[in-house]
């Protein structure tokens, strides 16, 4: 406690020195906790779930002719027809003495609730009946769905709250089961809550209520079978492994089911498809893969940025530690004298070493404890750019790997302090009484730590810099897209009526009555509507035939579509080159009509020509060319603003029978925000118990489509600002103390002759020679950093040269500012006193 004591009176001694070194560990710190529990929230943590390394995915990879639907869950090389996940889950691969305990398969969908006169839109989850029991779960209230309640289409007409909607929306209230919640227009009653902190298997997607699988056709009417058709691929699967188990073993039983059926069943029903592709079709296997963390494509996505962030926050926390060592030097050499009375009256090294250790390790824990504030505060801001449609709730939570990783790095800063211990222990009295003039032992030792501490901030500091203006461009990059639609004064929503049970000409007369009342609103120029939400990463695709385009089923034909409403190019002010816009004459009862885009038009060889020629829906020499092209509009943003633009072709989505849901845009003259509220009190008069979805303006949507750039291009920033501060506080500190420890060098040079800018030109020097040794090595990170973020990147190279040589230019104009006051000072010293000093 003795060393403790001295400790907190040392540092209380020094408040400027305490002050910059807490600063500077807690921004290091804060840094790498914050984008550490990032990273382990999306990347390391597994599923809040029993034995999760246990768990594994399926996959299918291979050829899957048919109606594909893929969801944030994964690709479609995840998905299984429904058929084959019931062989798959009845088959002896599972349960008894096969290798796995069982599997279960999940399916997320959109879901309109009401509750007692109240709506809203929300994410629901289809799961097999096994789903809650494979993962070990229990309930919070009342039971789970069971696979009872899971064995033939349309049972099973329960449902299974969240514990977060149960808590936010329910009030935690148990006398909610066995009450009815309408969902998607059907009552299903309500029998349990899932546990605390269960936000299913898929990060990204935090469903609100469960349903069993076999309610499928009854709550989402896409499909006409999708129970029973084995080309509708569009089910995720994973199960659980047995004891003693592996992912090999597994893979082969399951390979032994998958494989006849493959051949036996699914091979000879296959139409269209070359001999190419039907022995690809056939040589069809699963894979596995573990499935600790669940199934989510955000893994993959988020994997590349995040580490990227990890790694600088690392180089962050490296220019922190050197500025404490150098902070921590500087003020072991003015402590000299005391140090060296102390072994003077009979204190062992040992004991000053550790109270200097103990010193820094206080520093540690007050900078941690001021880094938890700004690692929550660095959360709080990647919550509020990551998109609310993400799914993502982002908050800072500690856990062992956390606190572990805090712990190591007060532990580094600790070891930190052996460096101006065992420098400040070298000299004895007679050296640190020499100190008072100016020679003070080994201070020139000393210096030349400091100097390479410093060096090494600079190299830092320039990668770091060079890394933020790499994204910085490439953000800027992503700005200047010509993204063919005219955002600016657009607001955007959804609604599905089919979801509320309502049948299709139901919805059609929604639809129209909608686009009628929502043109009423003051200021607004136009409504329309799609099927498709524009710019928001989603995206529909199917075969064509195209007059005078082979049908060769080795030929990719596969283009992108729409469904849009009458008015539709000129209200998103996209320009159509040839032909005409859609009108509300374009319905059911005429000749069906398509517009298409230039993409389109290239890759089917119809040129400028496409106007007049006739195309349709489907694939192979069954497809009829029923559609005729009546317009040529210029490419457009589809789905991701950083995509090429896709082949694209638009219907009239009054022509289409059964379309349940539309996005509808509004143009007005006002600002876009102050339509929002109008926009959601017209829904609510023309259809009460409609929710209104993902209503937002399309600016704030498109900024929304490249949130990982935004976030890359902020974080990287402020993380370089906060770097190269540091570095030129650690500079600065150099150079003041070499000038303090120069005053008689400096005082006889000016003695002799030398004038104030000579002395000027000395210190400068100094910088000079700091600053071109540490941006040669910090070229070096910077090209490293840049391949590493190559494949982040839009229409720029790792190693832009522009970048790195602002990099340089920023940091040498700071870091020349540093040095000016250092050798302002040295400029006007006194050499008569100096001298006299001396």
């Amino acid at each position: 406690m003795i060393d403790l004591r001295l400790a907190l009176r040392s540092l209380v001694r020094a408040p400027a020195v305490t002050a910059i070194a807490v600063l500077s560990l807690a921004l290091g710190l804060g840094a790498n906790a914050a984008i550490f529990s990032l990273f382990e929230q999306m990347l390391l943590r597994p599923l809040p779930v029993a034995e999760p390394d246990r768990l594994i995915n399926l996959l299918a990879p291979g050829p899957k002719p048919g109606m594909q639907s893929t969801t944030v869950s994964g690709d479609i090389d995840t998905v299984l027809s429904h058929p084959m996940f019931r062989d798959l889950e009845a088959s002896a691969a599972v349960g008894g003495e096969g290798p796995l305990v069982g599997l279960a398969g999940h399916r997320r969908f959109g879901a309109n609730l009401a509750y007692r006169g109240s709506t809203a839109s929300a994410t629901g989850l289809f799961v097999s009946g096994g789903y809650f029991s494979l993962l070990g779960l229990q309930p919070a209230a009342g039971r789970l769905i069971t696979p009872d309640d899971d064995l033939a289409p349309g049972d099973g007409p329960v449902v299974v709250l969240s514990h977060a909607a149960w808590r936010d929306d329910f009030g935690a209230d148990e006398g909610v089961l066995g009450e009815r919640l309408l969902v998607n227009g059907q009552p299903l009653t309500i029998v349990g809550v899932a546990p605390r902190g269960f936000q299913g298997t898929t990060l990204g997607s935090e469903p609100e209520v469960f349903v069993p699988l076999r309610m499928y056709p009854t709550l989402v009417r896409a499909w006409d079978d999708p129970l029973d058709e084995r080309i509708a691929y569009w089910l995720y699967t994973f199960g659980r492994l047995a004891p003693g188990a592996d992912l090999e073993q597994a893979q082969a039983a399951l390979n032994a089911v998958y494989r006849p059926i493959i051949r036996d069943i699914e091979l000879p029903a296959q139409e269209g498809l070359s001999e190419s592709g039907l022995q690809r079709f056939a040589e069809k296997e699963l894979a596995l893969e573990p499935g600790a963390r669940g199934q989510s494509v955000l893994h993959s996505d988020v994997e590349t940025p995040l580490s990227m962030l990890l790694a600088v926050t690392a180089l962050v926390m490296l220019i922190a530690a050197a500025n404490l060592a150098n902070l921590l030097l500087v003020r072991a050499s003015d402590r000299a004298t005391e140090m060296a009375i102390r072994l003077s009256i009979g204190a062992k090294r040992l004991q000053i070493a550790a109270q200097l250790v103990v010193e820094s390790m206080l520093l540690a824990v007050a900078g941690c404890i001021a880094g938890v504030v700004v690692a929550w505060g660095t959360l709080r801001m990647v919550g509020r750019i990551l998109p609310t449609s993400s799914g993502l709730e982002i908050a800072f939570e500690t856990s062992p790997t956390l606190w572990g990783l805090l712990a190591g790095l007060v532990g580094l800063v600790g070891l930190v302090g052996l460096v101006p211990a065992l420098h400040g222990l070298r000299g004895g009295l007679v050296g640190a009484l020499r100190g008072v003039a100016g020679q003070t032992s080994g201070s020139r030792s000393a210096l030349r730590l400091r100097a390479a501490m410093v060096t090494l901030q600079i190299a830092l500091s320039v990668a770091l810099l060079a890394s933020a203006g790499l994204f910085i461009r490439s953000l800027h990059n992503i700005s200047r897209v010509d993204l063919g639609l005219a955002v600016e004064h657009l607001a955007t929503f959804g609604v599905s009526p089919e979801q509320n049970g309502l049948e299709p000409e139901q919805s059609s007369a929604l639809f129209r009555r909608l686009e009628t009342e929502l043109a009423t609103i003051p200021g607004v120029e136009g409504v329309v509507a799609s099927r498709v939400p524009m710019v928001a990463n989603s995206n529909w695709g199917n075969n064509v035939v195209v007059e005078g385009y082979p049908r060769d089923p080795d030929v990719d034909s596969h283009s992108n579509f729409n469904q849009v409403g009458p008015g539709f190019f000129d209200i998103m002010g996209m320009t159509l080159l040839a032909g005409r816009d859609f009108t509300a004459s374009d319905d059911l009862e005429a000749p069906k009509v398509a517009v298409v885009n230039e993409t389109f038009a290239r890759k089917f060889g119809l040129g400028r020509d496409a106007v007049g020629r006739r195309m349709g829906r489907g694939g192979g020499n069954a497809a009829e060319l029923d559609l005729e092209i009546v317009g040529l509009v210029a490419d457009s943003a589809y789905s991701e603003v950083k995509d090429e633009v896709p082949p694209l072709f638009f219907l009239p989505y009054r022509q289409e029978e059964g379309i349940g849901s539309l996005y509808f845009y509004v143009r007005s003259g006002l600002t876009p925000e102050a339509l929002l509220d109008p926009i959601r009190a017209t829904v609510a008069r023309v259809a009460p118990d409609l929710p209104v979805e993902d209503l937002r303006t399309m600016e704030i949507q498109v900024a929304e489509n490249v949130y990982l750039d935004r976030l890359l291009g902020l974080l990287s920033t402020a993380f370089a600002i906060v770097a190269t501060l540091l570095a030129i506080i650690g500079l600065y500190g150099v150079l003041a103390y070499s000038v303090l420890q120069r005053r008689r060098e400096i005082g006889l040079r000016m003695a002799l002759g030398a004038d104030a800018a000579r002395v000027r030109g000395l210190v400068l020097g100094q910088v000079t020679r700091l600053l071109v040794v540490g941006a040669g090595i910090g070229l070096l990170g910077a090209l490293a950093l840049g391949r590493l973020a190559e494949s982040l990147l839009f229409g720029l190279a790792g190693q832009d040269p522009v970048t790195l040589g602002a990099a340089l230019a920023v940091l040498t104009t700071v870091a020349l500012a540093a040095g000016l006051l250092p050798a302002r000072r040295a400029s006007r010293i006194d050499p008569m006193r100096a001298l006299r000093d001396e």
